[in-house]
């Protein structure tokens, strides 16, 4: 049996997968809650994952913010992720250099601090191929690790 994947999700993709019933971000954490992957969770990403679930409060009722956070910390539960606490500033000013937007630096170390297998983030614009090759860690969309994931069934 091969090793469990270790997938650590960019915010994006919790939240979409959060707040959509289905999609192939759910299917992701879906494969996280069953633990056929094993999630990473930066704790930027669980910060921004937080306020993108609070920015929602104009739009939705209390009650369903409340049960959107609910259904949060129960897929944590579930994945039982691996944490990855926030580098100090200067690590992550150090690393600049590594992505494009200042925001994801926390992101790409926190991947490269678990050893990550992949970051899944539909932010392909920032986590390009070139910044999977400067750390060494496969970056691709949802769709693009699915069609990996089957791609590899004919191994």
């Amino acid at each position: 049996m091969s090793k469990q994947p270790k997938l650590l999700l960019d915010s994006n993709v919790l939240t979409d997968g959060l707040f959509s019933r289905f999609g192939l971000s759910k299917a992701v954490l879906a494969l996280c809650a069953a633990r056929t992957c094993r999630m990473v969770l930066a704790e930027w990403v669980k910060i921004e994952v937080e306020r993108n679930i609070l920015k929602k409060s104009d739009v939705l009722t209390d009650e369903d913010i409340e049960l959107l956070i609910e259904d949060y910390h129960d897929f944590l539960k579930l994945a039982r992720p691996m944490k990855v606490p926030l580098p100090d500033e200067t690590r992550v000013i150090q690393n600049r250099s590594l992505i494009r937007h200042f925001a994801d630096v926390p992101v790409v170390l926190a991947a490269i601090d678990s050893q990550a297998d992949w970051i899944i983030t539909k932010n392909r614009d920032h986590f390009t191929n070139e910044v999977a090759r400067k750390i060494g860690i496969r970056i691709a969309s949802p769709g693009e690790f699915f069609s990996e994931m089957i791609g590899s069934f004919g191994e």
